[in-house]
């Protein structure tokens, strides 16, 4: 049992007790960002004359070694190490000797394992927002392919008025939009550097912390040394906002997989995204979709699982915030996969756009715009709302739809309607005559798309 204490301890960790406070199974994931950090420990220990050069030298060759080693396969991290520190040093000292040994000085590993988290959470954010921003780019494209591509809008999944595809496509651009934002924030307000503050209460040696947090890209070092080892904000903030990421993810997979029914047919998913049944051969099912959806409640664990840890615990670090890491690792494999996954989907499924159309012309989703061409006709709203109340009523009993009475049938409910009700309740109209942005909704779409295009460059990935 290799571990980085003892020296006060008459006897060996009875080994249940080992294993159980032993992190090496999953603190190994950030195997890179441990060296990384050490290195720059190093480096910054020599500046200060802590070190040697010759020592700095052969450390960050040690390093280096064990690093390449790693990623070739031909040094295991395996379970004989406490942690990923207790694996690095002792390996570190197996290999150069007692300059090893010299490796720790000024630090402890409550503030390298908050610095290690740190670095890997950064590098987790990157790769997330990247993800987020190209599954942006596909809705950007879908949009930009359907500004006339008609579909019914919903409320309380009843239809409620002719929209378009782009609208209805636009509406989840904003909220990755937004998500993006959250991952922005997030990065900036945690982009400090622990390195440096010991245990809990800095340390006795002539450190260069700055130097420390500029090495390894931070903004600058943290200013509170308790707060430092026992800060799990960020990683708070940051499953709230993966949290949020996937609720959007499973909204959008419940209107995929409803839209993907035989009732519906609004859509078709690509074999390459679609399973089938072991035993109905007539099956194509949303597996994806369906998983991202089930996914959603893993992540909102971790999120719910962290803040339980942490509600109780008095400064500085306790045990207790090892159990930020497997959870936390696990939500973002998670995120990082369902948006993969979905943008994949999304990319290559079909719209079926005739059927939409239809679909937007029954259901009497033009009865809004019936109702204002009686209010622009002398009509107040509130008598307007009651004639086409009766007018849907009718069309009920008679099997029409609103455009398909004849005029005597539309004069029998009010004489108000004149021929040019039909221009008023065509697709065309009601969708691109309504204003959004002050703009009619063709021309308020091409105005969005052109500010989210612009949007997109102003805000490449992290």
């Amino acid at each position: 049992m290799a571990q980085l204490w003892g020296g006060r301890f008459t006897k060996e960790t009875d080994k249940l007790v080992y294993n159980f406070n032993a992190s090496i199974s999953f603190d190994k994931k950030f195997y890179k960002q441990d060296m990384q950090g050490s290195m720059a420990h190093v480096k910054m220990l020599a500046k200060q004359g802590i070190l040697t050069e010759e020592e700095r030298d052969a450390i960050l060759a040690g390093i280096e070694g064990i690093l390449a080693d790693v990623e070739s396969g031909k040094l295991e991290i395996s379970d004989e190490y406490e942690d990923i520190h207790s694996f690095v040093e002792a390996v570190l000292i197996d290999r150069i000797g007692d300059a090893g040994k010299k490796l720790h000085t000024g630090r402890s590993r409550n503030d390298q394992v908050a610095l290690d988290m740190k670095l890997y959470t950064r590098d987790e954010i990157e790769e997330i927002d990247g993800l987020v921003r190209e599954l942006l780019a596909v809705l950007l494209r879908l949009m930009k392919e359907n500004t006339e591509t008609f579909m019914p809008g919903f409320t309380h999944l009843q239809k409620a008025q002719p929209i378009t595809l782009a609208h209805h496509l636009g509406a989840y651009f904003e909220m990755f939009k937004r998500d993006r934002g959250r991952l922005h924030d997030i990065y900036e307000r945690m982009n400090y550097c622990p390195l440096g503050s010991g245990a809990l209460a800095g340390t006795t040696y002539p450190l260069d912390r700055e130097y420390t947090a500029e090495l390894l890209g931070f903004a600058g070092p943290t200013l509170n040394s308790m707060d430092s080892v026992s800060d799990r904000d960020y990683l708070i903030e940051l499953l709230s906002a993966l949290s949020t990421i996937m609720m959007h993810l499973s909204r959008f997979s419940e209107e995929i997989i409803i839209w993907n029914t035989n009732e519906y047919r609004f859509v078709e998913i690509d074999d390459a995204y679609s399973t089938g049944s072991s035993i109905m051969p007539q099956k194509k099912n949303p597996d994806i979709a369906e998983l991202v959806r089930g996914k959603t409640g893993r992540v909102y664990g971790a999120l719910i699982s962290l803040l339980t840890a942490m509600k109780g615990l008095p400064l500085a670090y306790n045990k207790d915030m090892q159990e930020d890491k497997e959870l936390t690792f696990d939500a973002f494999d998670t995120v990082k996969g369902c948006l993969a996954l979905f943008t994949g989907m999304l990319d290559t499924m079909k719209f079926n756009r005739d059927v939409m159309e239809e679909s937007a012309k029954k259901g009497f989703t033009n009865a809004t715009d019936a109702a204002d061409y009686l209010v622009n006709h002398g009509v107040p709203f509130r008598d307007a709302h009651g004639i086409i109340g009766r007018l849907v009523l009718y069309c009920i009993e008679q099997n029409k739809a609103i455009e398909e009475l004849s005029l005597e049938e539309l004069k029998a409910v009010s004489p108000v309607f004149e021929k040019d009700i039909y221009d008023a309740v065509s697709m065309d109209t009601c969708v691109n005559k309504r204003l959004t942005l002050g703009a009619p909704g063709r021309a308020a779409m091409e105005q969005v798309i052109a500010l989210n295009e612009k949007w997109m460059e102003e805000h490449p990935a992290l």
